[in-house]
């Protein structure tokens, strides 16, 4: 006699495995932009921090200088006991970023070193920040310094900051908008 013997199945069958690859596809449609969403929220709040750091900075400046803001006199002609003078005429990105860098006197002259004459700062310690969306601020060729006093209104989506010496306002140099349709400007 002759016997038949079935053999035994062993694995998965191809309507099998494409269901549930079918499934995985779909999970990952679904997940992959809430990460890509947080990701633009992240930026978005990186943002908005390093806007309250340099703003405090500025404020900290104003209040320990007369009412001077950052930039708005010159950083320059200092006589330093030991380190080197700053640089940047007021009214410039140079000066803007050596009054938040360096240690200042009184009067805005600023040096390299602090002692009992540059005794105040520096306000920001590890240097500029970038903005957060487009990486740029962090050197003075992308700091636009004016001396309106009337609110700042970017034309463009240049990235980096702007930053008026009258008000001491300061904010990024963009016209896009955010994720919540909100200009940049405006955070």
């Amino acid at each position: 006699m002759c016997s038949v013997r079935k053999a035994s199945q062993a694995g998965f069958t191809l309507v099998e495995l494409l269901i549930v690859v079918i499934i995985l596809a779909v999970l990952a449609a679904i997940i992959v932009p809430q990460f890509s969403s947080a990701t633009i929220d992240a930026k978005e709040a990186a943002l908005d921090a390093n806007l309250v750091q340099m703003r405090s900075a500025i404020e900290l400046f104003n209040a320990q200088h007369a009412g001077a803001y950052p930039g708005s006199v010159a950083a320059t002609g200092a006589t330093c006991a030991s380190g080197t003078a700053g640089t940047g005429a007021a009214g410039s990105a140079d000066a803007f970023m050596n009054h938040l860098l360096l240690y200042s006197d009184a009067t805005g002259k600023t040096c390299t070193a602090g002692d009992a004459t540059f005794k105040y700062g520096p306000y920001v310690r590890k240097g500029l920040p970038s903005d957060s969306i487009t990486g740029k601020g962090s050197v003075a060729a992308d700091i636009v310094v004016t001396t309106a006093v009337t609110p700042l209104a970017p034309a463009a989506a240049t990235g980096g900051w702007a930053y008026d010496t009258k008000s001491g306002q300061i904010l990024m140099n963009s016209n896009a908008t955010d994720s919540k349709s909100k200009a940049y400007s405006t955070h």
